[in-house]
């Protein structure tokens, strides 16, 4: 017989679908079975498999070694040399500064040492988590590969739930900044209705909400100005993929540096200065009171400029 006890990282979720990362490889079917014959029990008694499992709960599996190994995946942690800054750390959070050009997941069997690879190993090294853990430490927003700035990560389920629960309620304001072509001298909102094209890894916008489309809002401020060019602060409202780059190209003001919405003509006066597109994730405020992250309430964390983009800013708006 052996007995798993439940840690702070593995709470709050069912017991079923534990007992599913657990047996990585076991069929559904063969863990309700044992759950039915109490092979497999919960605090020493008949598990159901919906139960909310809480720590110090005990499961004990009476189950032969064999069949547990079977039924088990061994982890492995790759190796990833950091790349990222850290912002903030707790028990429960991660939140980093993500240079451009690195991958947030792997795309691709091939890519290595993405973001979420280095985190992991991070971690890893610092023992908050072990190969045998059933739950891995998770990245909850996205940026795209070739832009800057703010990421969190949760170190256990209940803070990725609070932190997935907080981006969908909208209490956690996220603010970037861009240089986009153009002048503009007030500050507005962009209202379109997105669409993906999974395939080539683009986006569609509408004016009306069409089959497959997704609502999004996006705020704007001008920071700064010349003759030809704005520095704005962009309020993302809601987080859709590539949405910030494809609501200011369907304004005529694309984003210096975008190489799939910007202005090819443009760009090339930013040819030497720029690898990636102007646009950085570069503050964020937590507005949620309630819930497993509560006493973050009012935190704000800010990711300064990339030296090569505050470089920009110091050639055109320093004065």
């Amino acid at each position: 017989m052996k007995e798993i006890k439940i840690t702070e990282q593995e709470q709050n979720q069912r017991l079923d679908k534990f007992l599913m990362k657990y047996f990585h490889k076991a069929p559904k079917s063969f863990l309700y079975k044992m759950l039915r014959k109490k092979r497999i029990k919960y605090n020493g008694k008949k598990g159901e498999g919906n139960e909310i499992l809480q720590k110090g709960d005990i499961l004990q599996l009476y189950l032969s070694e064999e069949t547990m190994q079977n039924f088990m995946e061994q982890k492995t942690i790759a190796q990833a040399k950091k790349h990222f800054d850290i912002i903030y750390e707790d028990e429960n959070l991660l939140v980093v500064s993500k240079p451009a050009g690195l991958l947030v997941h792997p795309q691709k069997s091939g890519d290595k040492e993405t973001l979420i690879d280095q985190i992991l190993y991070y971690l890893y090294q610092k023992e908050q988590f072990t190969k045998e853990s059933t739950f891995l430490p998770a990245i909850c927003n996205r940026l795209d590969r070739n832009t800057s700035g703010i990421v969190i990560a949760g170190k256990n389920l209940k803070a990725v739930q609070a932190v997935n629960e907080a981006i969908a309620n909208r209490k956690i304001n996220k603010y970037y900044i861009a240089l986009v072509k153009g002048k503009i001298e007030v500050s507005g909102e962009f209202v379109s209705y997105l669409k993906k094209d999974e395939e080539k890894n683009q986006v569609t916008l509408y004016e009306n909400n069409i089959q497959g489309s997704k609502k999004i809002v996006t705020k704007y401020q001008p920071i700064a100005t010349t003759e030809n060019m704005t520095l704005l602060q962009i309020d993302l409202v809601t987080g859709r993929s590539h949405q910030i780059r494809a609501q200011m190209q369907k304004a005529g003001h694309c984003i210096a540096g975008d190489r799939k919405y910007g202005d090819e003509q443009w760009n090339r006066q930013f040819a030497k200065k720029l690898t990636n597109q102007f646009l950085h994730a570069y503050r964020m405020v937590w507005q949620q009171e309630e819930g497993a992250l509560a006493y973050l309430m009012g935190k704000e964390w800010t990711a300064p400029l990339p030296e090569n983009l505050q470089n920009i800013y110091d050639v055109y708006f320093k004065k």
